[in-house]
């Protein structure tokens, strides 16, 4: 009610002013980032953090393999959200879920087609990972506010040139020297960029979002060995 409480205002410890000489400025640095899931390391060695839960759409392609799309799910989860698998290959991602829950329905496994509307806020966001092979069909759960989708993509096909337009963010590990051409033309990449697309080693990933390029390294954490083994392109 208006005026109680305002003759006896609590007043809390009274200390000096926190100081700081000028010259010792350069000593202070303040962690600084986006929010987001931690994939991997950059040239430099910097972490880099991808902003999962937005208020926006947000597509995700990777071209790539097995492991890392299920490193990223498991760190998506790690944030508190809702992980729904729309998969064809429900056995390679049991165990991952089982894990990953400690018995709560953290990411769920669901047939392609069937992944119901999942009531994605900004409470409580989803990330949607489609594991649906060389040609996903298109899905009945699309990204929306608090709502992402990532679709995996082992390899190039028909679908992966819309695929890659459409996508907010692109991440590309190893592929061939005809796939990284035709990659290249699509993304706009350079030549020493599409060149070096056949030679990257397991674990690491060019992602693209519009003129922005990273060189990652994703390196699974000791929990992440243990369940999924070491990084690797080939599954």
């Amino acid at each position: 009610m208006p005026g109680v409480g305002a003759a006896r205002r609590l007043l809390g410890p009274r200390h000096a002013g926190h100081t700081l000489a000028a010259a010792d400025l350069g000593a202070l640095s303040l962690p600084v980032g986006d929010d987001g899931v931690v994939i991997g390391d950059d040239a430099e060695g910097r972490p880099l953090m991808v902003g999962f839960h937005r208020s926006t759409p947000y597509d995700v392609l990777l071209i790539g393999g097995l492991w890392t799309a299920q490193v990223l799910a498991l760190r998506a989860a790690g944030t508190g959200a809702r992980v729904a698998v729309e998969t064809g290959r429900a056995p390679a991602w049991t165990g991952l879920a089982q894990a990953a829950g400690a018995g709560l329905d953290c990411i769920t496994l669901h047939e392609v087609g069937r992944v119901p509307p999942m009531g994605a806020t900004v409470g409580g966001p989803v990330v949607v990972v489609r594991d649906c092979g060389m040609r996903p069909p298109r899905g009945r759960v699309v990204s929306a506010p608090w709502q992402s989708v990532l679709t995996l993509l082992p390899y190039l096909s028909p679908v992966a040139p819309r695929l890659l337009r459409d996508a907010t963010l692109v991440g590309v590990q190893r592929v061939s020297p005809q796939e990284a051409e035709q990659i290249g033309r699509i993304l706009g990449l350079s030549p020493a960029e599409s060149g070096a697309l056949p030679t990257l080693a397991d674990g690491v990933t060019l992602w693209c979002a519009g003129r922005e390029r990273h060189w990652v390294m994703t390196s699974g954490t000791d929990a992440e060995t243990g369940l999924l083994g070491t990084a690797r392109r080939m599954d």
